[in-house]
């Protein structure tokens, strides 16, 4: 008897691979297994068990943790309120330098000559991290939230640039080559037969993003870039361990109702 499956009357055989496919797999796979296990020493693996064996220390910081320090809280609201303006305004610039640059990237609207060297920009946009950039602002405009933004804005618009510019390139092009029938212009053919589809997707890219640049800003308090990222490491400086507990406590309601709010917009929009 054969233990061949053969696939019911009228259903088209599941394809199956060649052997060339499936040496591609292995060596693929084998290759990020090979990588994993030669890098098990250079991130220190070998000393995860330092976290039983000083468990005491671990203890101490889990107290302070579990009784979180309110009595600032309106200064901690504040600096959070300041963290979610610093994501906001760098999200909404980046928007804006993302919509020219995506459109100048996009294969069926730009000529090559311009796709190439915009795509590279947006590389090095999306390249260079947010805390590098912020040092540049940092030195640029002293510290403050407009660092903040700024870095926010300039690593975002290489994010969304290159999201914005594939939702381009996998548009129908009944509506463009309508318009383009019609005797409409280059710019018309972007107007009415681009944007209208694309703008959805565009604006669920920009509220996702703004999720992460909420994270993001907190982060860039690490370098003075305002906001309740600053509190939080001059707490951790200081060892108030019940006034980071408070201001984490802030940080998670915050992006909590950040990712509840945009998920509601993106539901209405999509």
């Amino acid at each position: 008897m054969s233990d061949a499956v053969t696939a019911p009357s009228g259903v088209p055989a599941a394809p199956t691979k060649g052997l060339g496919a499936w040496a591609l797999d292995v060596l693929i796979w084998g290759g990020i297994a090979a990588v994993l296990v030669f890098s098990f020493k250079a991130v220190d693996l070998e000393n995860i068990i330092d976290l039983i064996t000083h468990s005491d220390r671990v203890q101490v910081f889990a107290r302070e943790l579990m009784h979180p320090d309110f009595s600032n809280w309106r200064l901690l609201v504040a600096q959070m309120w300041q963290t979610i303006q610093i994501a906001l305004w760098g999200t909404f610039l980046a928007v804006f330098l993302a919509v020219p640059l995506s459109l100048l990237a996009a294969r069926n609207i730009a000529p090559p000559w311009v796709v190439w060297p915009v795509r590279r920009v947006m590389d090095l946009l999306r390249s260079v991290p947010d805390l590098v950039m912020g040092l540049l602002f940092i030195v640029a405009v002293g510290l403050g939230p407009l660092a903040g933004v700024l870095a926010i804005a300039l690593n975002t618009a290489g994010v969304l640039a290159k999201l914005f510019s594939e939702a381009v390139e996998s548009i129908d092009k009944g509506p463009v080559e309508g318009v383009r029938a019609t005797g409409g212009s280059p710019l018309h053919e972007i107007v009415w037969g681009v944007l209208p589809q694309v703008a959805p997707l565009w604006t669920s890219f920009a509220l996702y993003r703004f999720e992460s640049n909420s994270r993001s800003a907190t982060v860039l308090g690490l370098i003075g870039a305002g906001g309740i990222g600053q509190l939080l490491f001059e707490s951790m400086g200081a060892f108030k361990y019940a006034q980071v507990s408070a201001i984490v406590i802030i940080i998670i309601v915050a992006v909590t109702l950040i990712d509840t709010l945009s998920q509601i917009m993106r539901k209405r929009l999509l």
